[in-house]
């Protein structure tokens, strides 16, 4: 993402957290767009996706398999996971990152 700061937005009061703490996030909407905000902590973790998920990492170093292919982002790394996916993300590094959902 090349903007540093997001104007005019809605955010969840209320935290979203998944095992144990060990990814947490806030929800926002700006200009429609549903966005994630969040933090995962080292470790390894299963998600599944609704709709088209765009991930922008700000800091840390993660694994993640889809489809039985694994691929390693970092910081300044982007990727995306098709919708109705079941993945796996390994987090060696605490990862900053920005989920948006087509």
């Amino acid at each position: 993402m090349s903007n540093e700061a997001f104007d005019d937005v809605t955010v969840t009061k209320r935290a979203n957290v998944y095992y144990d703490g060990g990814v947490t996030s806030r929800t926002l909407v700006d200009d429609g767009a549903r966005r994630t905000l969040g933090i995962m902590h080292p470790g390894d973790y299963e998600f599944e996706t609704d709709c088209e998920e765009h991930l922008d990492l700000y800091a840390g170093r993660l694994e993640v398999t889809i489809d039985g292919e694994t691929t390693t982002y970092e910081a300044g790394d982007s990727f995306i996971v098709p919708a109705n996916t079941t993945f796996d993300v390994s987090v060696s590094d605490l990862v900053d990152y920005c989920c948006t959902y087509e």
